[in-house]
């Protein structure tokens, strides 16, 4: 039986701009370099809106409520059947983010101005998932 991967991610959406990251721990995140959207694993016998949650509070000290925007399912390359809830939290103004020691980097891009997919992890995935989740809002 293949391996199964619940991953949460969190969309910070403020006045047309969206928080991006880098982890220091790439063994963590499937050996990948490059910007994510905010993500982390299930944790056990969480709900994943408690996991959004979690995760802008440890990564971020931020206090959003994110709220679901869509979600997928698929293979990934190691052969582990992923299922992805991709949430979004939206803010009037940017919010004050304290990152976390896990964080390398975070950078604030405008939705029309986002990095290439050459240095977006998984292939430029995030990209896709914003994409997504602008072409929802519509």
């Amino acid at each position: 039986m293949a391996e199964c991967k619940i991953v949460i991610d969190v969309a910070i959406i403020s006045k047309e701009n969206i928080l991006l990251v880098k982890y220091r721990d790439k063994n963590k995140y499937d050996h990948q370099k490059g910007w994510f959207i905010p993500d982390d694993l299930l944790a056990q016998s969480e709900h994943p809106d408690d996991a959004a949650i979690r995760i802008l509070s440890e990564q971020f000290n931020i206090n959003l409520c994110p709220k679901i925007d869509h979600f997928e399912s698929f293979t990934g390359n190691d052969n582990s059947w992923h299922l992805i809830f991709h949430y979004k939290a939206e803010a009037d103004e940017l919010p004050e983010v304290k990152p976390s020691e896990d964080i390398e980097t975070f950078q604030w891009f405008g939705l029309n101005d986002l990095p290439g997919e050459s240095e977006v992890a998984h292939h430029g995935w995030a990209l896709f998932t914003i994409d997504e989740m602008m072409k929802l809002k519509k």
